[in-house]
């Protein structure tokens, strides 16, 4: 499918940035990126007795931990609703530590994790009647981290975590296994790079991380999946797949005691790795937007969507910042909200959001409109005029504030309902933030003011250099008049 830009603009290919709202949606894989953005699906209901809440409604999950003498991080959280245990390998890998050489390539390595390794090609014995044990699979490759896992029944949960060990110490990175699963990769880019969303994502990774934009792409491109080879393979494995950089995560129906002594057994003697990865092969510094800038796509797409993003907080450098931007992009994000009663109540557009995406190396802060092209113009100048008020003291009420802790707290809780989903939220917090920080998360949420909000909106988006993004059709450009000045706010 063609895609080109207005005449004074340029158009790149990337992979989709979707700004995912993080206690809802962050386990969302990297390889379902063809799916329309989060922003307008059907997000849960909040109990009516919890908007109203002014104290705490939640404790933090209760996690057992223990860090084996090797490094590795084991975590269980237990649940004995159902006898079924989720064993999942999180090891913090995935775009953010790839050079251009080796973009996607952690996405590659995640297709070859669960071939034959040289422990079950050899004829391990508990490969002996492993399909009748009823087990589930599969892995994500995000930017911050990489996931396996496997949900079984109880009795069974040894034999999961005995299966990931080999695949991740004992690769067997068979040439023709990697040929076959390249080939898959290179559908899902060109899957990708055919859907709208996915045009936009591209366009506004290559420009929102100008200077390092393969650190921003799990997916990787067409060029290095097909160069990919075993050798690169072993790169990422003697790198990353080490214990001080991984963990162990456990939940479901299992005893802490029991998950510590298993994971003794049969991890206890991987070996650590001589450097930490992150000293040996530092991450890159995202630098700062120069200017505002805009980019006019033109598709076959009958609505016009429109993208605005910035450069947000980052894990460990701003932490209030980033429990900040959760509650504001929760408040923002209601029905009765001054944001969606000015945009979208008022028939401007059919679907907004503004969010967050919590990462370790630059969050990015998107937002993301829908629209028609009579009312294209009309509805970036209101989202814009929205933004210069959102430090109004009266822009949110003392109400919607409490509303918006107690329901992400809520939030959390509906979470632990599914213990096999619950392992991704809390390897996602593991990798990116660090399990202290998940462990204080909804306690230190409780503690953000008005005053947090007007510092996280002032330090990182009202009159800070950002990236304004369309796509519309041929006609709707003729139709709506939209410019690149609408694009960054700089039109009257």
């Amino acid at each position: 499918m063609a895609w080109r830009t207005a005449a004074r603009l340029t158009c790149y290919d990337l992979n989709v940035l979707q700004v995912k709202n993080r206690v809802l949606s962050f386990a969302l894989a990297v390889s379902i990126l063809s799916a329309a953005p989060a922003i307008f699906s059907q997000t849960r209901p909040a109990a009516a007795a919890a908007a109203t809440s002014g104290g705490p409604l939640a404790q933090a999950a209760p996690l057992a931990t223990k860090v084996l003498a090797n490094g590795l991080q084991v975590i269980v959280f237990e649940d004995h609703a159902v006898p079924l245990v989720t064993v999942q390998l999180t090891i913090r890998n995935g775009s953010f530590t790839e050079t251009p050489e080796l973009n996607g390539l952690s996405h590659l390595y995640e297709h070859l994790f669960f071939k034959p390794n040289r422990v079950t090609r050899d004829g391990a014995d508990y490969m002996q009647n492993i399909d009748q044990l009823g087990i589930s699979y599969n892995g994500t490759t995000r930017e911050e981290e990489s996931e396996y896992y496997m949900t079984t029944t109880t009795p069974n949960f040894p034999v999961a975590m005995r299966f990931l060990r080999d695949s991740a110490r004992y690769p067997a990175f068979d040439q023709k296994d990697l040929d076959q699963e390249r080939q898959v990769v290179i559908g899902e880019i060109d899957r990708n790079q055919s859907n709208p969303y996915g045009v936009l994502g591209i366009e506004m990774n290559r420009r929102l991380f100008f200077q390092y934009p393969t650190r921003k792409t799990p997916l990787g491109t067409r060029e290095t999946v097909t160069a990919a080879t075993t050798d690169q393979m072993r790169v990422i494995q003697n790198r990353y797949f080490v214990p001080q950089n991984a963990a162990v995560v456990i939940t479901g129906d299992v005893r802490p005691d029991a998950a510590f002594q298993v994971a003794q057994e049969l991890w206890g003697d991987w070996a650590r790795r001589s450097r930490d990865p992150f000293d040996e092969f530092p991450l890159v510094e995202h630098p700062p937007l120069p200017k505002s800038e805009a980019v006019i796509l033109k598709g076959p797409i009958q609505p016009v969507i429109i993208e605005v993003g910035w450069h947000g907080p980052s894990v460990g450098k701003d932490d209030v910042g980033t429990y900040a931007a959760d509650v504001f992009s929760f408040i923002l994000q209601q029905p009765n909200s001054r944001f969606q009663r000015r945009l979208v109540d008022s028939g401007l557009v059919d679907g907004a959001s503004l969010g967050y995406y919590t990462q370790r190396n630059v969050g990015p802060i998107q937002l993301q409109m829908r629209t028609t092209p009579d009312k294209a113009r009309a509805a970036i100048r209101a989202a814009y005029d929205e933004i210069a008020h959102f430090t109004d003291a009266d822009y949110f009420t003392a109400e919607e504030l409490e509303s918006a802790k107690t329901n992400l707290e809520a939030s959390d809780l509906f979470d632990r309902e599914k213990p096999s989903e619950y392992a991704h939220t809390i390897s996602f917090w593991w990798a990116s933030a660090g399990i202290d920080y998940f462990r204080g998360y909804l306690s230190r949420l409780r503690a953000i003011g008005r005053p947090d909000i007007a510092r996280y909106v002032t330090t990182y988006i009202q009159g800070k250099p950002h990236v304004g993004l369309a796509l519309l059709s041929d006609e709707s450009a003729r139709t709506s008049g939209l410019t690149a000045d609408d694009l960054i706010g700089a039109s009257k």
